[in-house]
């Protein structure tokens, strides 16, 4: 990397990059990150401007490399990493919790040092929620790919091109037909382009609904937007917000966690995930996380 700096990033004790890494390599499809030999690099906006980032593991914490010049750069990308990987929460509350339940044990014994690795930016956690509504996970990863690919800014570094998520203001000015010429249904073009119509119009903001101050009172501000049901605003409230106690219960992967875990001949219903959850409260988007993980790394093995 040319004109580039270099910042080590202190991480807490019960973190590990491995853990967050194998997490981060889920899906050849990702397009808004690249791996290889153990290092992630990414691209983003720092005040309006492309930096390109790497970040690989050290006995420190984490060191990254970055482009571009000046303490503002680096703090912008300092920023997105502690957030991007939940770096400022203490989880020794959680895993004390999870050792005592059975449900949560074997989950947070083998995945210990995961984060709820997050989505910063509002919009593409808004697409990526809706992009992932009653579809496999893969084929949303498709989904998301050509929606990048065909909107957001390229970058290229050293023959591998690096992509901005598009933003709001641009897909605020699509018509639906562009988005369902990738594939996407009719509803969800709709449901994308209205999002980016209220964010580019500053109607819907991060810090606004941050403000809003607890986990009911925005999920009934989304719940009004249309396309936003409870799934997706919790979601939200988890990926992006950064609420530890955010519940996605009808999710079909919690569902299918849940029975693996509980022992069940079926799956659990909307009752029973919640009173599962009854002794997570605090906890329940990190007991989430988890059970996701656990159930994917369950079936890697299988």
């Amino acid at each position: 990397m040319s004109n580039h700096q270099e910042l080590l990033i202190r991480t807490p004790d019960d973190f590990s990059f491995p853990e967050n890494l194998e997490y981060l390599s889920r899906s050849a499809d990702e397009c808004m990150f690249h791996i290889q030999d153990s290092r992630v690099t990414r691209a983003i906006e720092v005040d309006g401007k492309p930096v390109l980032f790497v970040m690989e593991e050290n006995p420190d914490g984490i060191l990254v490399t970055l482009t571009g010049e000046g303490d503002e750069v680096k703090a912008g990308v300092e920023q997105f990493v502690r957030d991007w990987l939940d770096l400022g929460r203490d989880l020794m509350p959680f895993y004390e919790l999870g050792e005592r339940d059975p449900l949560l044990r074997e989950a947070v014994r083998r995945h210990r040092g995961l984060r709820v690795v997050g989505i910063p930016d509002l919009f593409e956690t808004f697409v990526w929620a809706i992009l992932g509504q009653q579809i496999t996970v893969a084929f949303a990863y498709v989904l998301k790919r050509r929606f990048v690919e065909t909107f957001g800014q390229a970058i290229e570094a050293d023959g591998v091109i690096h992509y901005l998520f598009p933003s709001a203001e641009k897909v605020a000015g699509l018509d639906p037909e562009a988005l369902r010429e990738l594939k996407i249904t009719g509803r969800k073009s709709e449901y994308i382009i209205g999002i980016a119509r209220l964010i580019a119009a500053g109607e819907l903001t991060k810090e606004g609904l941050l403000a809003l101050g607890d986990d009911r009172t925005v999920e009934h501000r989304l719940t009004a937007i249309r396309g936003i049901g409870p799934w997706t605003a919790n979601y939200v409230l988890m990926r992006c917000l950064r609420s530890p106690d955010a519940y996605p219960a009808a999710d079909v992967g919690l569902h299918n966690a849940l029975k693996l875990v509980a022992g069940l001949d079926r799956k659990p219903t909307l009752p029973e995930v919640e009173a599962f959850a009854e002794p997570w409260k605090g906890w329940r988007a990190y007991a989430t996380f988890y059970l996701w993980r656990y159930l994917s790394s369950e079936s890697e093995q299988g």
